[in-house]
């Protein structure tokens, strides 16, 4: 509530500013352009989601998420665990986990929702659920793919040379 108050306010000063400058018209312009520019860039990252997402789902119903949860069952068996008596819980946590990993945040919060609602009981957040929630807030990841295309899409040439610095900031994040 106190952010829209913040917001709302940084606008009607920029308004106010504008007009007293008399620069009303550049403010309505670049107002125009910002919207435009928004959408462009939402049409050109839907692509990315859609090819994710529909990979998330081709891999749980193939079952490569349950692959997945067999690989990592001795680290999330240590982080989480639930997962021992779990089955589905595993693969929710595996398959979130190796999302985020990905840099796949919008594919990842589907089944990061469904494991955290495997991991509470009642009203109550246990420390599996915090743990869970401070490592997707983390955001470990060791490919960015959004980010990436959000670069492309921005006509960025080079979008994977932040790779270095995505991997420090993971390992500092999670630390």
């Amino acid at each position: 509530m106190v952010m829209s108050w913040i917001w709302t306010g940084i606008a009607g000063i920029s308004i106010l500013c504008a007009l007293f400058s008399g620069s009303g018209g550049n403010l309505a312009a670049a107002i125009l352009q910002g919207a435009q520019a928004g959408v462009t860039l939402g049409i050109s990252m839907t692509g990315s989601i859609c090819l994710w997402s529909g990979a998330a789902a081709v891999m749980e119903a193939a079952g490569i998420t349950g692959m997945l949860a067999a690989l990592l069952k001795p680290l999330l068996r240590r982080i989480f665990p639930s997962t021992e008596k779990d089955p589905v819980l595993s693969q929710q946590l595996s398959a979130n986990i190796c999302a985020n990993f990905l840099g796949l945040g919008n594919a990842a919060t589907p089944m990061g929702i469904q494991a955290a609602q495997r991991l509470k009981h009642g009203d109550t957040a246990t420390d599996e659920l915090c743990r869970l929630i401070v490592l997707n807030t983390a955001s470990i990841q060791l490919i960015p793919s959004n980010v990436a295309a959000v670069r492309a899409a921005l006509g960025c040439r080079s979008p994977c040379d932040i790779l270095p610095a995505v991997w420090v900031t993971s390992l500092l994040s999670a630390g």
